[in-house]
This record gives structure tokens, sequence and C-alpha cells, in this order.
């Protein structure tokens, strides 16, 4: 029986080929943080074009959508007159979208359900992840081989130039599925020559995953937020004893009060990273100064509002839209995801020239709207942010206000006036609230926990 922090791997040829083409990549990787925006840009514009060209050639759908723009002098600039896409589109148009005709939905599909303890390449080349449709709509994407290297150095990067000195050991606390990209990626670059790599999965009891993290000691943990909040309160209890040299969470929004609560706990500063499924790394922490670095040379990110239209810089955006410049696979241009961001004005300590943002707020998707009356979730988070006593939460919809459970104490009474006022404020004439108290929030397939569910 595998045990179960192990990490099972490929075939060891494939895993040696992957390893050595991750070797071979991250000189350049690496160089490419202390870029002047001047190189970013040039380098975005050429990639654009390339990118562009494979999409009208291979597939179908782009070369129908795209067939009336002229696209030979097309530049980083001129964006904005492409057409936008969604999640719905990949799933509803895949087999036209992919540019290698041996890939299908049907069988992408399939591959993923045969996969078990391990990522398996598709054709000995693609890398097929799938989204925890958290949103309501699942996806699935693939990656070609270098797209696939391209993908797991733009992630660590940063944290392999900071730790000089290697190996290093990582503990990964999320998802457990071979299908998620975290997993996926980490399984498949496994070296211990570089990161001695452990995997908790979060659906283990959390007994388990504090002896197993007391038992390695790791320099580095990659942990979704709501996973740190209970090694947070683990070590505050006197159950976990570890001293890592960094933390890092992605998957989830994090919250400021969680931010705080571990680096006062932990010691160290927190590398908060922007990922999804899509087209993976898209803002890294790096912990030298506030904000995550955009990944401006593999990504072009628009911070957009509703309409589509540019958000100022210290606006948040209603969404961004993301075209990926390395993944030829599946061509995503100008592909429609609802997080919202706040681009700062801003350098960072560390030299990266890489434009900053904010810590994500969360989604588009997590808004509440009664019939007219929108209601941003900061609404139900300002209040239950602040509250220390509080330690996760997560609001459910109702027709007419919400559910709320909450783990940790609080006043239940002044919450839910405190709610209901703000609710009242924003036009909800005779908002309904239901707070309780729980011991464990549910979590989804991928061991998320999802904060904000709309009806």
């Amino acid at each position: 029986m595998i045990p179960a922090n192990a990490m099972t791997v490929e075939p060891a040829s494939l895993h040696e080929r992957h390893v050595q083409t991750k070797r071979d990549a991250t000189a350049a990787e690496l160089e490419r943080i202390d870029w002047s925006p001047g190189q970013l840009a040039q380098y975005r514009s050429e990639r654009l074009s390339r990118m562009l060209l494979l999409a009208t050639q291979r597939s179908g759908w782009h070369g129908a959508r795209l067939a009336d723009i002229d696209l030979e002098h097309i530049t980083e600039d001129d964006v904005g007159q492409l057409p936008t896409m969604t999640k719905d589109d990949v799933m509803s148009h895949f087999d036209q979208i992919i540019t290698d005709p041996r890939l299908t939905l049907a069988g992408v599909e399939a591959h993923l359900a045969s996969l078990t303890d391990a990522p398996r390449h598709l054709h000995d080349r693609y890398q097929v992840v799938a989204s925890g449709g958290s949103t309501g709509v699942r996806g699935v994407f693939v990656y070609d081989w270098d797209a696939w290297t391209t993908c797991y150095l733009g992630w660590f990067r940063y944290l392999l130039r900071d730790m000089q000195a290697e190996p290093f050991s990582m503990a990964l606390v999320a998802a457990g599925k071979p299908a998620h990209i975290s997993r996926a990626l980490l399984q498949t670059f496994s070296d211990p020559d570089a990161i001695a790599l452990q995997s908790f999965p979060i659906t283990l009891p959390l007994d388990q995953i504090v002896s197993g993290l007391n038992a390695m000691q790791p320099d580095t943990i990659l942990a979704y937020p709501s996973a740190l909040v209970q090694l947070i309160e683990a070590a505050r209890g006197g159950e976990l004893h570890i001293a890592p040299r960094a933390i890092a969470t992605g998957g989830e929004p994090l919250l400021p009060e969680t931010r705080a609560a571990a680096e006062t706990t932990f010691g160290v500063p927190i590398l908060n990273w922007w990922l999804c499924s899509e087209v993976g790394p898209m803002g890294i922490g790096c912990g030298h100064g506030p904000g995550l670095h955009l990944s401006d040379d593999h990504l072009i990110i628009e911070p957009v509002d509703r309409d589509n239209r540019r958000v100022r810089i210290g606006e948040r955006s209603s969404k961004v839209l993301l075209t990926s410049l390395y993944n030829p696979a599946l061509p995503l241009i100008r592909y429609e995801l609802t997080d919202e961001i706040t681009m700062l004005d801003a350098s960072c300590p560390c030299g990266s020239r890489h434009r900053l943002i904010e810590d994500p707020a969360g989604r588009l998707d997590d808004s509440f709207r009664y019939g007219d009356t929108y209601v941003h979730p900061h609404v139900f988070r300002s209040a239950l942010g602040t509250r220390a006593g509080i330690i996760e939460y997560q609001v459910r919809q109702t027709p007419q206000g919400a559910d709320i459970a909450i783990r940790g104490n609080a006043d239940l009474q002044h919450l839910e006036q405190e709610l209901i006022e703000g609710l009242h404020r924003l036009g909800l004439k005779h908002p309904q609230l239901t707070i309780t108290t729980v011991t464990r929030l549910p979590m989804q397939d991928t061991g998320k926990i999802r904060r904000f569910l709309p009806l």
C-alpha cells in the first residue's frame, strides 16, 4: 500500500525526461524575472503573434472567429479587438478548439477517469487537468510537454531563486487527486535534487497531517488557505511543532486575517500564489514586498470591468481576460476568469519588474443578487472577517438573505444585526439570516472550501 504522504510519479523514463526538461529550462525562466518592462512587452507581442497564427491554422473554432481580423501585424496593444471566450466555450467546442485532432473531449474525459495515484500523459505528450467546478461549470484543460514545464517553472521560479540551498523540502497540504493541477505538477517534476516533496491530502484527518508534518519538518509548505487555518490552530494548540522557512498558499482567496494569523504564528512571510487550472500561475508572491507578481512573460492579463473595459491602476476589476502565450495545445485567447484583482502602482524590493497586484479578492461569481439588488461578498466578509473568534465561515445565499455557517465563537446576535443593517443599506428590505456554529465546513472534491455560494 502506498503511504498517504508518498508521491507516486510517472514511469521512470518519462519522469526522467520531464525532470531533465525542467532543469534545462530553469535558467531562462529565472532570467526573465529580471527583464525590463520593455523586454517583457516585446516578448509578449512576439509570442502573441505566434499563438494567433497557430490558433487560426490549427483550431477550426479560432480560425472561424478570427477570420475577419487582420492578424499580420497585431501586437499586445491591439488585443482588445479580439473576441473573448469562456469556460462554457471550451467545454462546448473543445474538439474544435484543440489543435491536435487526436485529442477529443471524450478521450480526455476517459483519460481523467482512468487516473489513480499518479498523473499520466495522454499520447506521451499531453497533461490533462480538471478544474474544481467551484463556479458551477466544470472544465478540463490540456497542456503540451513544453507548456507543462513552463507552467511548473512559472509557479516555482521565485521560490527557486530565493531558496539558495538545494535540495529543500516541501510539504503539500492541498488536493490529493492527480487530476488537480497542483498535485499533477508536483508529481510530474518531483526531483529530490531540487525539491524533496511530500504530499498530505487535505482529505486526511488533521491529526495525520500534523504528525506527518512534525516528522518531516519541511523547509516550505504549500497549502490551501482553508488548510492553513487548520495548521494555525494546531500550532497554537501545541500539536504542530514546525519551523518552515516559507509558507505559500493558493487555490482560494487568502483573507487578510488568515495571512496575519499565519505570519504571527509561524514567524515567516506568507507567499500568496494566484493560480488556475486553465493557464497555471497568474500571480506569484515572492515575500519581499506586498503584492503578487503577474506572469508578464507567459500571459497577457487584462483587468476589466463587467463590460470588458480596462480598469485603472488601483481600481478593482470585475474580472480578468487571460491570453496564454505558452500553451499551443489549447489556445486560450482573452479567456474570461471572474476573479477580481487590483493593480498596484509599486515596485518590489526583490528586483522583479513584473507588474504587481493586491491579494485577489475572490470572484465575481461569489456575488449575490436579490432582484435588482447586488451584494458583493465583502459585505459579509467585512463583518465575518473582523471577528477574532471566527476561524472560518461559509455563506450560502437564500431567496431573502443567507444561511451562514461559522467555525469558532462570536456574539451571534450582534453579528446578525450588523449583517442585516449592511444588507438593508444596499436595498434588501427584509433580509433574513440564519447563523449557525459548526465544527467543520464542507469541502469540494478538490479539497477546497468555497466561501460564498450564490443561488
